[in-house]
């Protein structure tokens, strides 16, 4: 499950800070204990990169999935839980290649995402384009930041 952390701006190449804390995170998370989750993440073969922003308004995931359809993906919200997952079916390759440098990952992903905030479920819009997929997560009013006015 990914945790999520508020920043201004993308970070620097330089910064492993990140990357480091991710690696402790995935080693040391708390296990879950919504069905079947556990099961997914453990036969999940690679992990797409994602954004996550967030507005007054709703949350925006885009999650880059090249080579896929949208009958490779499934997306799942359970109690502010949102978690997407799928699979990359590997190409045939002809009887006279061989291999010489593979970086391609291909079989099965999982993402999950604890959102903090109430989500309207019946509201939840996902688009897939180009590779990309775009999730917009509307908060429930209850959840909004509230503007006052002062008298």
């Amino acid at each position: 499950m990914a945790t999520l952390t508020r920043t201004r701006s993308r970070r620097s190449p330089l910064d492993l800070s990140g990357d480091v804390r991710r690696m402790l995170d995935s080693v040391f998370a708390p296990s879950t204990n919504w069905e079947g989750e556990d099961e997914m993440a453990a036969s999940a073969v690679w992990t797409p990169r994602m954004d996550l922003t967030e507005t007054d308004d709703a949350y925006h995931l885009q999650m880059d999935l090249p080579g896929l359809s949208k009958s490779d993906i499934k997306i799942r919200m359970d109690d502010n839980h949102l978690m997407v997952s799928g699979e990359r079916h590997e190409e045939s390759t002809h009887e006279d290649e061989d291999s010489v440098h593979s970086e391609r990952y291909f079989g099965s992903f999982y993402r999950s995402v604890q959102l903090p905030a109430s989500i309207e479920e019946d509201q939840i819009e996902a688009h897939f384009r180009n590779g990309v997929l775009t999730v917009e997560l509307p908060k429930s009013e209850a959840s909004r930041p509230k503007h006052i006015e002062i008298n």
